[in-house]
């Protein structure tokens, strides 16, 4: 797997879900559709991983956290930049997230979760926002922005 393959199967789902309204709706779709266990579940985790033990995902680190912005926002993926980030029992830094998140939660240890949320995935909706929390173990996330929109300069609430 490389950023080209990883991109061509990241379009795949973002070719899927353009113009969607980020919300619950989204998340039960994705969930029940792609969710643990699922072939493209299983082969985004795998690519995952993959990258990050070649180097090309989550190659830099700040304040515990492995991190990195992989795809811009643009037309190969329909809009939606990509990220990845690794994150061992840590709360991250608060942000906001204007057009909306689509978030793959990846536990690499089995009781790990997101925000609260074990293996699978979790939409926040434009304007919402929060600090993104890995407890129980080690967990890849990989983040979906419309736009590559995020802000971490707004206060937290």
């Amino acid at each position: 797997m490389d950023i080209n393959q990883f991109q061509s199967l990241i379009a795949r789902l973002t070719e899927e879900i353009a113009g969607a309204a980020l919300n619950a709706s989204l998340e039960a779709h994705l969930n029940a559709d792609h969710g643990p266990k699922s072939d493209l579940y299983e082969a985004i985790f795998s690519a995952c991983q993959d990258g990050v033990r070649d180097g090309w995902l989550c190659n830099r680190e700040g304040g515990g956290i492995r991190y990195g912005r992989v795809i811009k926002a643009g037309s190969a993926t329909h809009g939606f930049s990509v990220d990845v980030v690794q994150m061992e029992n840590i709360v991250g830094p608060y942000h906001v997230h204007p057009k909306g998140e689509i978030d793959l939660i990846m536990p690499l240890t089995p009781d790990a979760q997101f925000d609260n949320c074990p293996a699978g995935w979790c939409v926040y909706e434009p304007g919402s926002g929060h600090r993104p929390t890995v407890s129980g173990g080690n967990a890849l996330v990989l983040y979906l922005l419309p736009d590559g929109a995020i802000d971490f300069s707004a206060p937290s609430a």
